[in-house]
């Protein structure tokens, strides 16, 4: 007997499985794919254990409330089969000795348990729905903690949008899980059980014979549920694809209009759409004949028991009631036995699911602060630097030299400006200060400490960085700015907004500093943005500042003013600045001519001017025009 909600049972797993994770699409865990080759669901999905433990009283409440409902639905049958023979079968002189008080009292008491089923299930509803949006919650945030903690290299090999299909899609697929399937199966599962002990208490012969046949048709539907895990996982990497593809797109969607390229992104996403449709229809076919071949094969095995018990109530050996009790409890199996099928499949989709999330869970970063790490020495007068033979090759390419034998030494307070042509390895230098890689070779010190006996967040925490990119939030401008210094005043935030000549546009929007900028600045024009990235790293006052091309985005009038805000910053601290036009650079202390990942030449601007071939050639292309 299945209880309403039960009944109504959420499908909404299917239409979350919206987007997931292309097949190897994450290098670093290609170890964890082979692995879950090999494992059972069972053995994932009891890694999710740990979150219903946080919730141990949910846990324990939804299982007493899961036992009273399975045993008010298994006592029903009973009651039948007394009211069948005491009753309906019963001569009837021995019908008119009953009083219609006790054929009252029965009927309440049917009632009563039909109260009391309702309630248990309602209560466990509540709990198991309950817990899977609180697991589904719990299970995200430590996923986008762990990805936050990721190098550089990670992200190299794993796009933007299969990190947000994993944190939605297949999370959902766990809530589903968690707060729908995994309480029905349990719930069939306790039925089935004690409905198979009630039917050998009401006949042991009939009881054996139906378990022979159970027995018989489980191993097929157990070796086709694994066809379904298989299909199930192809089906959510195909949807990956499309998702990563829209967010491609629609991030590029200024390029796609300008190359009016619309008909042959439409068609290929598509086309996309269309390979996970086909997996999706593989996968649902699958999963439908697995259904069907659990109700078939277990329904004929209880038509032929029930057979035999027509039989036997024709021979006299067993009496109506027993029969239509162990009718009762041969239904209770069957409708249980395809409940439990359909979970089987749900369980086989959100092992595949929660393998995904458990390879974001689980993964290590190559950069991280050592066990002994220390904080980074301060120096009021700024930061030294030194690189000593520093080699290093990208991850994504090993074979491919990006710096080779890098040596400078930068004093501090100084301005060193790192110029060359692009893919010279000039922006690889600030990453690898930041310590977003490591070197293969080589050795990093930032006064007088390695990198690598510094704790990232104090090594970080002292450096700011204005990129050619400039970032921009979808907040307001002043929490842009704040972002820098989050325990900054409003007045602070404005005095860096002055600073990096950005306070006289915002006062020009509509609600000043309070606007909403817009998905990634979108409300902005890129010179605005650049100056909103300027104010951010001018608010945190860094001993280091780093400039990749932080004027890049500036009409000449605002690259004068912007220019002279951070001469001005530069003056109390260590500046690295990266410049293709020459003329933000000519005042640096130190200019570094680097090319195809080496240091060519080093010099002051009119020392280069005269000694170097390449800045020569740079700066009278430039100068001359």
């Amino acid at each position: 007997m299945t209880s309403a909600p039960d009944s109504t049972r959420s499908h909404s797993a299917s239409a979350a499985n919206a987007v997931s994770v292309s097949p190897g699409s994450v290098q670093p865990q290609t170890a964890k794919r082979s692995v879950e080759k090999e494992a059972s669901s069972w053995s994932i999905l009891r890694r999710l254990i740990p979150y219903l433990s946080r919730y141990r009283m949910r846990v324990l409440i939804s299982a007493l409330a899961l036992i009273v409902a399975a045993a008010v639905t298994l006592s029903i049958p009973v009651t039948f089969r007394f009211l069948i023979d005491e009753t309906f079968g019963a001569p009837a002189s021995a019908t008119s000795a009953l009083s219609n008080g006790k054929v009252n009292g029965l009927f309440a008491l049917l009632f009563l348990l039909a109260v009391l089923l309702g309630l248990s299930t309602a209560v466990r509803f509540y709990c198991v729905s309950w817990l899977g949006d609180r697991i589904t919650a719990d299970l995200r945030s430590d996923v986008f903690k762990q990805v936050l903690k990721q190098d550089a290299g990670f992200f190299e090999s794993l796009k933007t949008g299969e990190v947000l299909s994993r944190l939605q899609a297949d999370t959902t697929l766990i809530q589903s899980l968690i707060g729908t399937s995994i309480s029905l199966g349990l719930r069939n599962s306790v039925l089935f059980a004690g409905a198979l002990i009630m039917m050998l208490y009401t006949s042991a012969k009939l009881a054996m014979v139906i378990l022979g046949l159970l027995l018989a048709v489980i191993l097929p539907i157990l070796v086709f549920g694994r066809r379904v895990r298989r299909l199930s996982r192809t089906s959510q990497d195909q949807l990956a694809d499309t998702g990563a593809m829209a967010g491609e797109t629609l991030n590029a969607i200024s390029i796609v209009q300008a190359y009016v390229r619309e008909s042959l992104e439409s068609n290929r996403y598509q086309a996309a759409t269309d390979r996970a449709f086909d997996a999706a229809i593989r996968r649902n076919r699958s999963r439908s004949m697995l259904t069907a071949m659990a109700i078939i094969l277990v329904f004929g095995a209880i038509v032929f028991t029930l057979w035999m018990g027509a039989h036997a109530v024709m021979q006299g050996t067993l009496s109506t009631g027993l029969l239509a009790q162990f009718m009762l409890y041969a239904a209770i199996v069957g409708g249980s036995t395809g409940v439990i099928a359909e979970v089987y499949g749900d369980l086989q989709r959100a092992a595949g699911a929660t393998t995904r999330l458990l390879e974001l869970l689980d993964a290590s970063p190559t950069i991280h602060s050592a066990a002994n790490a220390t904080a980074l020495p301060v120096d009021a007068a700024g930061a030294s630097i030194k690189f000593d033979q520093v080699n290093f090759n990208y991850p994504s390419r090993p074979q491919t030299p990006a710096l080779s034998a890098i040596s400078f030494d930068v004093q501090a307070g100084q301005t060193v400006a790192l110029v060359g042509p692009s893919g010279a390895g000039k922006t690889t230098i600030l990453q690898l200060l930041l310590r977003y890689y490591d070197p293969q070779a080589g050795a990093i010190t930032v006064n007088g400490q390695l990198l690598t006996a510094t704790s990232l967040d104090s090594l970080r925490e002292s450096i700011g960085l204005v990129s050619q990119d400039s970032v921009v939030f979808s907040a307001n401008a002043m929490e842009n700015i704040r972002y820098g210094n989050l325990h900054a005043t409003d007045d602070e935030v404005i005095e860096a907004a002055k600073s990096a000549q950005a306070h006289d546009f915002i006062e020009s929007l509509p609600d000043g500093y309070q606007t909403y900028v817009g998905e990634r600045g979108v409300r902005l024009s890129g010179g605005q943005r650049q100056r909103l990235s300027i104010a951010r790293a001018l608010l945190k006052n860094p001993p280091l500042l780093l400039l990749d091309e932080a004027t890049s985005a500036l009409d000449a009038n605002s690259e004068r003013k912007v220019q002279a805000a951070l001469e001005l910053a530069m003056s109390h601290r260590t500046t690295l600045v990266i410049a293709h036009r020459l003329a933000t650079v000519v005042k640096a202390d130190n200019i570094i001519v680097m090319d195809q990942g080496k240091i060519v030449e080093s010099g002051t601007h009119e020392q280069l001017t005269q000694n170097s071939a390449l800045y020569a050639r740079l700066a009278a292309l430039q100068f001359s025009s």
